[in-house]
């Protein structure tokens, strides 16, 4: 946990997806791992969720701060 200028709570955490999708009929594996970050009342809630737990998240993809990459700003989770 960290905490902006403004004193907000931020967490910044990794997530990691995989599956088995269909793709022109055919059975594709996909996986990623995709920086975000929560504020406020959301990253207290994520900071102690156990590790490796399935969640589902809602949110917006932005920039990264220095333009490398993209950073999903989580709004709202739920444990799957």
């Amino acid at each position: 946990m960290r905490y902006t200028p403004a004193g907000i709570p931020a967490l910044d955490v990794l997530l990691e997806h995989a599956s088995e999708q269909t793709e022109f009929g055919q059975t594709r594996r996909v996986a990623l791992r995709l920086k975000a970050v929560a504020f406020g009342t959301d990253a207290e809630r994520l900071a102690v969720q156990p590790l490796g737990t399935a969640l589902w998240c809602a949110g917006f993809l932005a920039a990264a701060r220095r333009g490398n990459g993209v950073v999903f700003h989580i709004q709202d989770f739920k444990s799957i």
